[in-house]
Parts: C-alpha cells; sequence; structure tokens
C-alpha cells in the first residue's frame, strides 16, 4: 500500500556564542564544577545576548536547515516554532522567523508543549504533509531558557541553557512498513495534574509577568524515567519496529542521570545513545533537535538508520517518535 510519510532532508542548529561554563556558575551561586556535573552530566551551556530573541537563534537554525536539504526562503509553504521562550506574547515567534527568513506567505504558528515541543511540532507538521498541505515544512525548536531563570536558586539555574535546531521535512512516498524513509510512529502524553512540578511562576493572565522557572527536580525524575521509557516503547510498536532494531536514541537532554535512565529501561546499547547535554545543558524544545544535527554533521546518523526522538517538560508533557533517515 502506498503512503505519505514526512522525511527529514535537511538538519541545522544554532548556538549563541556566549559559553557559561560551571565554574562561571559558581561565582555567582554557591555550585561547583563537581556538584553540577555529578548530579547532571552538564559542564557548560550557551547564552544568548540581551539583543538576540529567539528568533534570531530560531532563522539560523532554519537556514542551515535549508541548505542542507538543498531548499530556498521561496520553498517552504509551512513553519513550526516550538517554544516556550517566545519574543513576545504575540505574534508567534514563527511569523517573526518567517519574515526573517523571507518565506513567501505561508502557514506558520508556534507550537508550546515546553521540552516536549519539538516532538509535538514533528507530529503536527507529519499532518500537514501527510494531507497534502505542506511539500516544505520548516519545524524549529528555539528556546532562550537562561531568561527564565533564578540565578538564585542552584537546583535549577545551573541546569538550562539557550539555542535552536531545525529541520526541513518533505513528502516522500512509501510502502506504508517499518523501511519506509520519513516518520513512522509517535505518542504523545500529558498529565496536566502533575503540571506543579515543572513550571514558570509568572504569565499574562496571573501575574503580569514573565515569572521564574520552579521545579521539583526529584518528582520530575522518577517520572521521567518511567513515562518516557513507555512513550518510546509506544512509539516503537506504532511505527512496527522493535527497540533492538534502532540504530540511534537521540533523547531530550536534560540530565544525564534521566538520559542513563531510561536507556537501561529499554535495554539500549550506551553506544547508541546520543548525548550533548555535557556542551549544550537542557534547551528544552531546542535540544532534541540540536543533538540530532550534531549526529548528522559528525557522521553517526546516517541516510537509512532508524532513529528514536523522545522528550519530557513542564505540564507535564512527554512523546517520542521513531523516524527513519
Amino acid at each position: 500500500m502506498s503512503v505519505i510519510r514526512s522525511a527529514i532532508t535537511g538538519a541545522g542548529s544554532y548556538l549563541p556564542e556566549q559559553i557559561v561554563t560551571n565554574d562561571d556558575l559558581a561565582r555567582i551561586v554557591d555550585t561547583s564544577d563537581e556538584w553540577i556535573v555529578e548530579r547532571t552530566g552538564i559542564r557548560q551551556r550557551h547564552r544568548a545576548r540581551d539583543d538576540q530573541p529567539t528568533s534570531d537563534l530560531a532563522a539560523e537554525a532554519a537556514k542551515k536547515a535549508l541548505e542542507a536539504a538543498g531548499r530556498t526562503p521561496a520553498d517552504v509553504d509551512l513553519i513550526i516554532v516550538a517554544t516556550t521562550t517566545p519574543d513576545m506574547t504575540f505574534p508567534a515567534t514563527a511569523a517573526i522567523v518567517q519574515s526573517k527568513l523571507g518565506v513567501p506567505t505561508c502557514i506558520a504558528f508556534d507550537v508550546q508543549a515546553v521540552c516536549s515541543g519539538f516532538v509535538y511540532a514533528l507530529s503536527v507538521a507529519d499532518g500537514f504533509i501527510a494531507r497534502g498541505n505542506a511539500r516544505c515544512a520548516l519545524v524549529v525548536g528555539a528556546e532562550e531558557m537562561t531568561r527564565l531563570m533564578d540565578w538564585s536558586d542552584r537546583t535549577t539555574c545551573v541546569l538550562f541553557g539557550d539555542g535552536a535546531g531545525a529541520v526541513v521535512l518533505e513528502p516522500r512516498e512509501g510502502q506504508g512498513t517499518p523501511a519506509d524513509t520519513g516518520l513512522l510512529g509517535f505518542a504523545l502524553r500529558c498529565d496536566g495534574a502533575k503540571s506543579d512540578l515543572l513550571y514558570v511562576d509568572g504569565g499574562p493572565a496571573t501575574t503580569g509577568s514573565v515569572g521564574h522557572l520552579r521545579m521539583a527536580g526529584n518528582q520530575v525524575f522518577r517520572h521521567a524515567v518511567v513515562n518516557i521509557a513507555e512513550a518510546v516503547t509506544a512509539a516503537a510498536a506504532n511505527a512496527g519496529v522493535q527497540i533492538a532494531d534502532v540504530d540511534w536514541f537521540v533523547p531530550h537532554q536534560a540530565n544525564q542521570r534521566i538520559i542513563k535512565g531510561v536507556g537501561d529501561r529499554l535495554g539500549l546499547d550506551e553506544n547508541k545513545v546520543v548525548t550533548t547535554v555535557a556542551q549544550h545543558a537542557n534547551t528544552s524544545a531546542a535540544s532534541i533537535p540540536l543533538a540530532l544535527d550534531t549526529a548528522i554533521r559528525d557522521g553517526r546518523i546516517k541516510g537509512g538508520d532508524l532513529v528514536l526522538l523522545e522528550a519530557m517538560g513542564g505540564g507535564l508533557t512527554w512523546g517520542a517518535c521513531a523516524i527513519r533517515l
């Protein structure tokens, strides 16, 4: 049976120039490089300039993805930006990215599912492509999480960084089997009853301010390992593939201990796990496309490889996706 799949034809990423090391943070908050590395695996993170909004990062990542796909802004007919740190309350950051790229009139909007945003955005874009409503989609994860930090809270301010990653999705005809190129299966979840475990204490309809990130770290960790493993298993089943068949696992780069816990629970060979958390920290919705682009550009992930993506974030939201490159 012939089916239309959404294939990743190009990837790109962007990181702000400023690097903030653990030693830099130790000068402003009671922490140390040893303490951060032991608990998170993070050694550094990138931080955007004050005059560098999220849309700047997103546009730079998108340019690289278009170049990798051999496409131009004129080809794009759909832009979805996954972000929890938009430039403004409105318009959507996707509209600003459209303008900065010079993309003609098209569909453009944001998706807000915090760290799970990129996986959610992929599923939305896949729906547009599968129904013939888009033929060249830009899906971007872009965040400036350092804008949300309480720099006196050492349990959260050391965890996050800024960055952006993007992919180009285009339709490819397949036979409806797991051997097809493209997005093969999803599993998306949300449990709003647990929103108080990871949230920002501000917003236009409550405090009228941006607010700061707050997290019950131990509880989030416990939910993450169990729930992510379930979603990954479900996504693989929906795609008709076995975990053992996976070539690469690209997890949300939240914490090295969570990544290891999920990998162990799934029985994944650690050599198949892409990790960039040490260099990038947690970039929320940007972390998966950043890690994916890193592994594609250094030659680890190649055409034909079966890749599993997963994330968990505030909401609590979580989800996974199986893709054949």
